[in-house]
């Protein structure tokens, strides 16, 4: 019987799921971040041994065994980066067929139900890719503020920040956020965290968006409005990958993977407002599955088999390899 090998390879971990030609998962391992702009490509390479040796040990099957293997690699951004990712990804000794995508590619590939639509992550920063019926791609950079992209955590916390600046030096009206950022940096007051962030005694992290989303639940308006605002903004990112698809009238799936989807309706009802503006036949979704889901597929589809047969029972038989509880991203 053909297996078939998907590895969803992010930024903080790693995800290799085999599964056979009628669904059912049999493998699963996983093993620590695996992005080269942090790792390395031998660190690449080794994550994908380690993830992979579990998952093959489970199944009880070789790298012969697999037909076909997806990969959607956080990192993998451009052409040019494709010969240094196979390069990592032959250490594994397959000799089947194989792709690589960005790993913002996995949450649409699981989430949507014939594997085209959009799907707009939101984790530590931000992403979008899409896919049309016939296969065409649209995506965004992908890098975030510096692209006027915004919606994930380390936006969200900027944001704050400038809101607690504003607050400061009278621009703006006082928030609650002030409090919270110093609590966070142990800054004396808003001069010495300035100042602190200025020289970099003081760094903010990404985790600080949740007492953003804590303000806002508890009634602040400046951070309310900066959840408002981060919604928005994943809304637009929907949008234009729908334009350059031109999907604006199509039924289009809009998924929505990683953990900044989990603030709920204060995030998640401006972005429907944004996208049902210029998408009126759009639905929105949340990734409801883990989303190496995405690149087993990918995986059954280089190989000329169609995993959205079986992809229900793909994702209904992840519990059988101990993966449900693996945190969703």
């Amino acid at each position: 019987m053909p297996y078939y090998l998907g590895f969803d390879v992010g930024s903080s971990k790693t995800h290799a799921l085999i599964a056979d030609e009628t669904g059912r998962c049999l493998g699963f391992g996983a093993a620590g971040a695996g992005n080269y702009q942090t790792v390395g490509y031998d660190g690449l390479a080794r994550v994908l041994r380690e993830a992979f040796g579990a998952a093959a040990a489970m199944a009880g099957i070789a790298a012969d065994d697999v037909a076909g293997a997806g990969f959607g690699v956080a990192g993998y951004d451009w052409p040019s980066d494709r010969p240094a990712h196979l390069e990592a990804i032959a250490t594994l000794g397959l000799g089947c067929p194989l792709d690589v995508v960005n790993d913002a590619v996995n949450g649409l590939l699981a989430g949507t139900s014939e594997g085209w639509g959009v799907n707009v992550t939101a984790g530590s920063s931000n992403n979008c890719r899409g896919r049309d019926r016939h296969g065409r791609e649209g995506r965004i950079v992908g890098n975030g503020a510096t692209f006027g992209e915004y919606g994930g955590a380390a936006e969200i916390v900027a944001r704050g920040l400038q809101a607690v600046n504003h607050a400061w030096i009278r621009r703006g009206p006082p928030t609650a956020l002030t409090a919270v950022y110093l609590a966070a940096t142990g800054a004396a007051d808003e001069m010495d965290l300035m100042e602190g962030l200025s020289f970099d005694r003081y760094q903010l992290h990404g985790g600080l968006a949740v007492e953003v989303f804590r303000a806002a639940a508890a009634g602040d308006q400046v951070a309310a409005g900066i959840i408002h605002w981060a919604g928005e903004e994943l809304g637009w990112l929907a949008v234009a990958v729908i334009r350059q698809l031109g999907l604006e009238d199509e039924p289009v799936e809009v998924v929505q993977s990683g953990s900044i989807f989990e603030g709920g309706p204060a995030l998640t009802d401006p972005m429907r407002a944004v996208v049902i503006g210029h998408a009126p036949r759009a639905r929105l979704m949340r990734l409801s599955t883990l989303p190496v889901v995405g690149p087993t597929l990918l995986g059954m589809t280089t190989a000329g088999v169609d995993g959205y047969a079986v992809r229900e029972r793909l994702i209904d038989s992840l519990e059988r390899v101990g993966a449900r509880g693996s945190r969703m991203q």
